[in-house]
């Protein structure tokens, strides 16, 4: 009944999987941390062409969901005619 039954060496387990998480999440933080360090050292001149290439992202982005958007409301009121 109890064969596969471990507590302790399944806390084990789960101790050293949460461990390595730590770890992942840890050294994804300081790497974070790091580029945030070393964009913040770029010249004006950098950081305007890095700030204009995000907007154009973010302004793409927004124009795809206008269109999914508008993709899905003529679907539904194609299907609400019908």
């Amino acid at each position: 009944m109890f064969e596969n039954f471990h507590p302790f060496r399944d806390m084990a387990e789960s101790a050293k999987a949460q461990h390595e998480v730590d770890k992942a999440n840890f050294k994804a933080a300081k790497m974070e941390s790091k580029a945030v360090w070393e964009e913040a050292k770029l010249t004006p001149k950098a950081r305007l062409d890095k700030m204009q290439a995000e907007r154009e992202e973010s302004l793409a982005q927004a124009n795809e969901r206008i269109k999914d958007a508008q993709a899905r409301i003529d679907e539904a009121k194609k299907a609400r005619k019908s």
